[in-house]
């Protein structure tokens, strides 16, 4: 082997280590039971006249699977004293050792008698060798190691490689395994997995194409280790169809293959994918585990799967498993984004434990659902415990609270604890001035700040000139925007709504025609409902439902009801984020969400909740017609928005009109 590089310089004397106390998990009594064995042992040892080197090693060995390196370390110097000559076998293990006590001095003495002892050419000394040096010095005198081994194989080539991805190199990793193909080097499951995993951080599908006719042509490609880490290549780099066809192909599956799936379908939108793969995983008879259950959680966080996301709470109470606090967390957010904002506060209560993500996920939730001040009674206790650091996100949901609220004072407060403010924190406080009609200090907080130039902003600006009928305002806001973001079609609807709110027709059609001609598509509204497993859309003005006729009916009976108990003046749409000619020249009852709502009352029992979603912003014609018909029908309307949920009930919205 060539010379040590001048960073390595060796002192051949070994240094005494003393016994340390290690903390064990175990209980006590089995602890000292363990101690006293191998102290027995120790001493048994030390009474041989001669012992060979297999009794130090295997002492040494039940250290080092005991956690206890510096005992391990100990025993070493204790054989050195006695005069024991080391073999193959004790080398790499005093290594181990070595780098499990972090003590790179050591290791290079150790490294030192490997040349002494003559093992420098043996395998295992070598890859310890290069582990010792990757995770303690630096991966490149761990290569040093490899590139001057008089003999090197896969299992070392492959060590080094697992070092450069822990280093953050997959580049000069996946140089590594070309290296091993040229050379023709025997290729093991591990060595495709550590490629594998190499794929992903270079999200290079070429290359993982690669790997994975190399692992076809090995035999090894439904090999399970290797198999699960192909499908998570193929995840990583965006191509789901890929790691689907080889999930499918796969004769055998464990719970991580399954998992791995279920987290593909999620990552990709695909979410009734994921819960049917969920459903078969259960009918094998595979007993999910935390990760699957908060991998498929968020398939559930939707209103139209909230049927879902109970069952499978119920499935895990049924079977027993467990229920730790990241899956606590999971089934409260899953519960607060599919519009069960009650059952997620069950979970919180129920809580032996709870850290920083319980309580932000639980104040979040209450501000999408309309309960600013529920949310803020809950910082309060959660300040309470001095355990808790706030985060960035926990001031995020705390700010929302106070904007929920309208909570001026308290939102300015808690501001100003925060040490380094993101664009997030700037821009709730903007809407929380804007909501409060405060627009001369949201200006100078935006000056203060300099974000004038951040859309994000200029939007909570505009939210506030809707609801307080800001019209000369919110149409600069809005010219602001079409600059900022001139291919953005919604601001130049935004901007067309509001010469229609002003009767310039002329304009209307002009910014119709300029719309047209760059060839933008505004987005258009839908709502959806779910019943008996089916979801059901609804388009503006549609009529192609099967019940269609019942739906039309039934509105216009409770419109006319409205208009006998309360009048049915119709609210200005101002500032819609859709184009809002398709409604302006429907009739209100031909309004997407109405139409949903309609359904909902004409298929559900009496008295059940409706559960609606809208891809846009509810208008404020809907959301007073959705009052109204609470009120008349005594039932609560749920109806979620990009923005919020509305919870309509007695004529009431929990938005409070801030919507």
């Amino acid at each position: 082997m060539a010379a040590l590089p001048s960073s390595i310089h060796v002192h051949l004397p070994l240094p005494l280590y003393k016994d340390e106390p290690i903390s064990f998990n175990k209980p006590k009594l089995q602890y000292r039971a363990i101690v006293n064995k191998l102290d027995l042992a120790r001493k048994v040892v030390d009474e041989i006249p001669q012992p060979k080197a297999y009794a130090w090693n295997q002492l040494i060995q039940t250290h080092l699977s005991n956690n206890h390196p510096h005992n391990a370390l100990s025993v070493y110097h204790g054989m050195m004293l006695r005069g024991i000559r080391p073999d193959h076998h004790t080398l790499p293990r005093v290594l181990t050792a070595s780098r499990l006590c972090s003590n790179l001095a050591l290791g290079k003495q150790v490294h030192a008698h490997a040349f002494k002892f003559g093992f420098s050419s043996d395998l295992y000394v070598i890859t310890a060798l290069i582990e010792l040096y990757g995770r303690l010095h630096a991966v490149e005198t761990a290569k040093w190691v490899l590139d001057n081994a008089p003999t090197s194989n896969s299992v070392a080539r492959t060590i080094l490689a697992k070092l450069y991805l822990v280093d953050n190199k997959p580049h000069l990793a996946i140089e590594i395994f070309n290296q091993m193909l040229r050379l023709k080097a025997d290729i093991d499951p591990v060595a495709l997995v550590t490629a594998a995993g190499t794929c992903s951080l270079l999200k290079s599908l070429q290359q993982a194409r690669k790997v994975h006719q190399i692992a076809r042509e090995c035999g090894l490609e439904f090999h399970l280790l290797v198999s699960n880490s192909l499908m998570k290549m193929y995840i990583d780099c965006d191509s789901l169809e890929e790691a689907r066809s080889l999930f499918d192909a796969m004769p055998s599956r464990d719970l991580i293959s399954w998992t791995e799936m279920i987290q593909g379908h999620v990552k990709n939108g695909g979410y009734n994918e994921a819960l049917k793969l969920f459903r078969l995983m259960t009918k094998a008879r595979i007993k999910p585990d935390s990760l699957t259950v908060t991998s498929i959680l968020p398939a559930c966080a939707r209103v139209p799967a909230h049927k879902q996301g109970k069952e499978l709470h119920a499935y895990l109470f049924r079977n027993g498993i467990d229920m730790n606090l990241t899956v606590q967390n999971a089934f409260m957010d899953m519960y607060v984004k599919s519009g069960f904002i009650e059952l997620a506060s069950n979970v919180f209560t129920s809580m032996v434990e709870r850290d920083i993500i319980s309580w932000t996920i639980m104040i979040s939730g209450y501000s999408l659902h309309g309960q600013g001040a529920q949310g803020l009674g809950l910082v309060l206790e959660m300040e309470q415990d001095s355990s808790l650091e706030i985060d960035e996100f926990t001031y995020a949901a705390v700010l929302h609270a106070c904007v929920t609220a309208c909570r001026v004072d308290v939102g300015m407060s808690y501001f100003d604890r925060i040490k380094a403010p993101t664009v997030t924190h700037c821009v709730l406080m903007v809407s929380l001035l804007a909501r409060a009609g405060l627009f001369n200090d949201a200006r100078t907080f935006i000056k203060e700040h300099q974000i004038e130039n951040r859309v994000e902003v200029l939007r909570a600006l505009l939210d506030g000139c809707r609801i307080h009928q800001q019209v000369t305002m919110g149409k600069r806001i809005v010219e602001q925007l079409c600059e900022l973001e001139p291919l953005n079609a919604e601001n130049y609807v935004l901007l067309s709504n509001w010469y229609a709110e002003n009767a310039k027709w002329d304009m209307v059609d002009k910014l119709k025609t300029t719309i047209k001609d760059m060839g933008l598509k505004p987005k258009r509204a839908y709502s959806w409902i779910e019943f008996r497993n089916k979801v059901h859309v609804f388009g503006t003005g549609d009529v192609s439902h099967p019940r269609s006729e019942m739906i039309h009916w039934k509105l216009q009976h409770l419109m006319k009801k409205m208009e006998e108990e309360e009048g049915g003046d119709r609210p200005s749409s101002i500032f819609s984020f859709h184009d809002v000619d398709e409604e302006r020249e429907c009739i209100l009852i031909g309004h997407c969400e109405i139409l949903a709502i309609s359904f909902g009352l004409i298929s559900t029992q009496e008295r059940a909740t409706v559960r609606v979603t809208k891809n846009l912003r509810v208008c404020g014609s809907c959301h007073d017609f959705t009052k109204a018909i609470s009120k008349i029908v005594e039932r609560e309307i749920i109806i979620k928005d990009p923005n919020c949920f509305h919870h309509f009930k007695n004529g009431h919205c929990s938005c409070g009109g801030l919507w």
